[in-house]
């Protein structure tokens, strides 16, 4: 009923020579990466992968320069809120808007709007006369555009691979994130030492060239513009009333919740710990997030290949337990080179959670209900966590970073532990309901 202890079902076959080909068994690495046989994915992948590239060089910058201006934890966390919050209002729209329009169209307009933020910051920066206040302000807008970029971004990879290869898709686009998150953060503090913060921003601007030219070279179907019944207020709020009626999708998003608002807030406290707790300079700050990273890619890149020996359930739950303790563990050390494997070890948990709840969320999902439905998880995952942001902000200011950080992880070991009872109660109780043969 929810994260399943057995594996998934096979996914319906497409009835195109090409969706016949993509279920064909692949083996090895070939069945890893098997999503790349569609020229339109590989465009998508590579013009992503050096725009993320470009937006963890701006988000580690963002952090490390909001807290030389100010030294505040409580800041920190103001900015990471308005980053997201404009997703807790307008996502929603976002997601029937990826429904009802061209995902391609509404990405395009999404890209270009945040090369302008980008190189907007990178010009006030050089100008020496930026402010914080300014910073807010450009992550509201971003946070804007991310309320649409994130709903179609999901649900536009059904469209450029197929149902057969979408769970590798999901997990090939974690490593990629995970990817950049390696690459992104070492840059920006080998940048940030030697040509300044302003050159982060510019170069995350130019990044977002790649991703556009991508977009525009990939070959597909004349879209077909949906008319949907009901008022466009009914066609958004759509995705919650689907998602209150399933108690699969339902259970996900909720333990996505927790660990979003308690659980990912560790990295908005990161530059905090990084100069205060480990006296890093900003090379050593990018490589703690580095560390992350790696251990990221290592866990989406194991989710592609363990996926049908370990159920869903096992790598989810079994992830967020993980995460937990490496990232106590890390919050009571204070040996930077003990610090970098704790993080990998914390980011490879994270992963094995964030990339089997999203499969296991798309695949649950019909094709009409998809934009929508990643509406709501857009909403968790970028709206709920200014909340984490500000609770870890302030609670770092009463009790201190390390504490906050230790805080969170036991809530979000907690909140697997409730799910797995809940889980197994719900099923007790179906299959006790059930008639007998």
């Amino acid at each position: 009923m929810s994260l399943p202890d057995e594996n998934p079902a096979q996914l319906p076959k497409d009835s195109t020579v090409e969706g016949r080909r993509a279920a064909t068994p692949a083996a090895g690495w070939r069945k890893m990466f098997a999503a790349f046989r569609h020229q339109n994915y590989r465009f998508f992948f590579i013009g992503q992968l050096i725009s993320l590239i470009g937006n963890w060089i701006n988000s580690t910058a963002e952090g490390w320069l909001v807290y030389q201006l100010t030294g505040s934890t409580a800041l920190l966390g103001v900015v990471a809120a308005a980053s997201t919050g404009p997703m807790l209002v307008l996502s929603t729209w976002g997601g029937s808007v990826a429904d009802r329009h061209s995902k391609r169209t509404v990405l395009v307009i999404t890209q270009i709007v945040s090369m302008v933020l980008s190189l907007l910051l990178a010009f006030l920066v050089w100008s020496g006369h930026v402010q914080p206040w300014q910073i807010i302000a450009v992550a509201a807008l971003g946070g804007v555009v991310m309320a649409f970029d994130m709903p179609a971004r999901q649900a536009f990879v059904i469209e450029i691979t197929s149902r057969a290869d979408l769970k590798n898709a999901i997990s090939l686009n974690s490593s990629m994130v995970n990817g950049a998150r390696i690459i992104g953060p070492s840059l920006a503090g080998v940048v940030m030492a030697r040509y300044g913060v302003a050159s982060c921003y510019l170069i995350d601007g130019l990044s977002f060239i790649a991703v556009i030219i991508g977009l525009l070279a990939m070959r597909l179907p004349k879209h077909v513009h949906k008319t949907q019944a009901g008022s466009g207020l009914d066609h958004a709020l759509g995705g919650f009333v689907y998602v209150w009626k399933n108690p699969r999708v339902l259970t996900i998003l909720s333990l996505f919740a927790v660990v979003g608002i308690f659980g990912w807030s560790y990295t908005v406290l990161m530059p905090a710990f990084a100069r205060d707790v480990l006296g890093l300079a900003e090379t050593g700050y990018g490589a703690l997030l580095a560390a992350s990273g790696a251990g990221a890619l290592c866990g989406a890149l194991s989710v592609t290949t363990v996926s049908e020996k370990i159920t869903p359930r096992k790598l989810a739950i079994g992830g967020v337990w993980i995460f937990s303790a490496m990232i106590t563990l890390f919050a009571v050390n204070r040996n930077f080179h003990m610090a970098l494997p704790l993080l990998a070890g914390a980011g490879f948990g994270m992963m094995l959670f964030l990339s089997t709840s999203n499969s296991a969320l798309q695949t649950s999902v019909p094709d009409e209900m998809r934009g929508r439905v990643m509406g709501v998880w857009a909403l968790i995952f970028g709206g709920m966590m200014p909340f984490g942001s500000l609770e870890a902000g302030v609670l770092a200011r009463v009790v201190g970073v390390p504490v906050t950080m230790v805080i969170g992880a036991v809530i979000c070991a907690i909140a697997a532990a409730v799910t797995l009872v809940a889980i197994r109660r719900r099923e007790q109780a179906s299959a006790m309901a059930a008639p007998a043969v």
